[in-house]
């Protein structure tokens, strides 16, 4: 199943570096998260668009993963050519992993 079957995402920026949130609308699904939504999948879901490190921290009292996205925005708002400079797409791009 795709991850936005279970779960809903936020994201942001600050310079070139992505920030993106994932939660679980059922707490219950929390341990699925942890276990298949892990640093390297995201990277490897990203590809090219990260040319940096992918940190994840859990932050289980919101049943939710935060991932920083490191060189993430191709250079930062002021200096990409990207369409989507905040990488908004990005929240919605990672609820189309399969889990």
């Amino acid at each position: 199943m795709k991850l936005r079957e279970i779960a809903y995402s936020r994201s942001g920026d600050k310079g070139d570096v992505s920030n993106i949130c994932v939660f679980v609308d059922d707490p219950v699904d929390y341990p699925l998260l942890v276990e298949r939504l892990t640093a390297d999948r995201v990277r490897a879901h990203f590809g090219g668009l990260v040319e940096g490190d992918v940190v994840r921290y859990e932050l289980p009292n919101v049943h939710g993963l935060n991932f920083v996205l490191d060189r993430a925005l191709g250079g930062g708002v002021s200096m990409t050519l990207r369409v989507d400079p905040h990488g908004k797409s990005f929240q919605s791009h990672v609820l189309d992993m399969e889990v």
